[in-house]
């Protein structure tokens, strides 16, 4: 039987339990207030103090430390991020080539942290293959792949069906793109080896400690409020629930499934050797790893967002999302038909209006956010975290010059307006999809088109 729900597999798969950490209990001041325990949050204390160890930080913690998409997302340390080509508009295509390459070595800071702080999250570099299954994926990836390398991925390799197939054994594959960039990881055992670190170094955390309004100079909690020069929001999805920012970011949904343990005859068979991370090229696009332990985790959009920014609690995702991810991976696998799924569970992400990552602090108030990171956040959070480091203390560094900073994002629009739309966007995508794979013509339907550039994504 699938355990759903359980806020996600990670936790089920991780032995190593850790005492809960005392929430707040009163007023109190710090230096810098951090809010959000996840990766954001978590890598902004860690370099703040190792930068500065005088400063007094605090993070606060909802419900604790690698409770969100920290905690729950695909284990995809890659060098994606979103809005690059929109920072490319905005802002010239050199410094959009900047970010990029501050993207991809921070694939390789993260693994030198890991390693130098002790943290076992099961990383294996084995970069990222992105594969076509139709005609019109095949055009989307070789243009995708030649864009790539126009931003100085001169690394990256682009694969006929044949190799693809020889680097993992998809059905259907036509062509895949392959970039060195990337890394299987362990979420949680990332996000519980960063919060140690950062206690360790003598960060304050408190968790079981949810946070009702930032402003400047304070975060308030139901217990008390931290009085700090800097106040810094690092809560991703679940920014909705703070007052004032219903309309910030859209908390998307984002489901998985995991297999049970697949013996070593089936992974000969499917070719999938070096753990590399696995995606493709669909409007409804897939996400799937091969973990530690050998199985398949493998992820989707399923029910993309709940009205009114409603966030889940434990978890558990819907039946037939379940049943669509379990048809997914047999199609991508037809051997692994009638193959036992563990566990599924879900979780949300922040979406930008204009679908942009942002760094932003307000000197003039000490606010400062991070996010927005549309499922990329793995990696991009670390790089918030550096760009956040610097801008706290007054730095003028080549990250501060990064083109994501201090981006300014319209909110979104009110509900139900927010509900239908994204109901829609999602519903052409799935069908944008489906007309292409009953179709076999080599072009993006202008359905996925359209959708785009309603959704801001084109």
């Amino acid at each position: 039987m699938t355990i759903n729900g359980g806020i996600s597999f990670w936790y089920a798969s991780d032995d190593r339990t850790d005492p809960p950490r005392a929430p707040l209990t009163t007023d109190t001041t710090a230096d810098v207030v951090i809010v959000g325990g996840g990766y954001t949050g978590l890598w902004t204390a860690y370099y703040l103090k190792r930068a500065a160890p005088g400063l007094r930080i605090t993070l606060l913690e909802q419900k604790f430390c690698g409770y969100g998409a920290s905690g729950r997302n695909g284990g995809w340390l890659y060098n994606g991020i979103a809005g690059r080509d929109r920072y490319a508009a905005l802002h010239g295509h050199p410094a959009a080539r900047r970010l990029q390459q501050a993207m991809n070595e921070t694939v390789t800071e993260v693994i030198d942290v890991a390693e130098k702080e002790g943290i076992d999250a099961d990383i294996h570099r084995g970069g990222v293959l992105e594969v076509a299954r139709t005609p019109a994926q095949l055009s989307r990836l070789r243009a995708f792949h030649a864009h790539e390398v126009a931003f100085g991925e001169t690394d990256r390799e682009l694969l006929d069906a044949a190799a693809t197939r020889a680097r993992i054994d998809i059905a259907d594959a036509v062509g895949s793109s392959w970039s060195p960039h990337g890394a299987r990881i362990h979420p949680l055992k990332l996000a519980k080896g960063l919060a140690a670190a950062v206690e360790a170094l003598g960060v304050v955390i408190h968790e079981s400690t949810p946070v009702t309004e930032i402003a400047p100079g304070r975060a308030v909690t139901p217990y008390g409020a931290v009085r700090a020069p800097h106040v810094l929001r690092c809560t991703e999805g679940f920014t909705a629930a703070l007052k004032g920012q219903k309309r910030s970011w859209l908390p998307m949904n984002s489901s998985m499934i995991v297999t049970a343990p697949l013996p070593p005859s089936v992974w000969d068979r499917l070719g999938w050797s070096d753990s590399t991370l696995l995606g493709d090229m669909a409007h409804a696009y897939m996400y799937a790893q091969r973990t530690a332990d050998d199985r398949i985790a493998i992820g989707g959009r399923g029910v993309p967002y709940r009205f009114g920014s409603r966030t889940d609690s434990d978890g558990r995702t819907q039946p037939a999302t379940v049943a669509s991810l379990t048809a997914l991976l047999t199609a991508f696998f037809p051997q692994l038909t009638g193959t036992e799924i563990t566990h599924a569970w879900s979780g949300v992400l922040g979406v930008p209006r204009d679908w942009c990552a942002t760094v932003t602090l307000d000197r003039a108030s000490g606010l400062g956010w991070a996010g927005g990171y549309v499922g990329s956040g793995v990696a991009t959070s670390n790089l918030a975290a550096r760009t956040l480091r610097d801008l706290v203390l007054g730095e003028s560094t080549e990250l501060t010059a990064l083109p994501w900073v201090n981006h300014r994002v319209r909110r979104w629009e009110p509900e139900p307006l927010r509900w239908l739309g994204v109901q829609a966007l999602y519903a052409a995508y799935r069908e944008a999809d489906r007309r292409e794979s009953a179709t076999h013509r080599p072009t993006t339907t202008p359905l996925a088109r359209l959708a785009d550039r309603i959704s801001g994504r084109g």
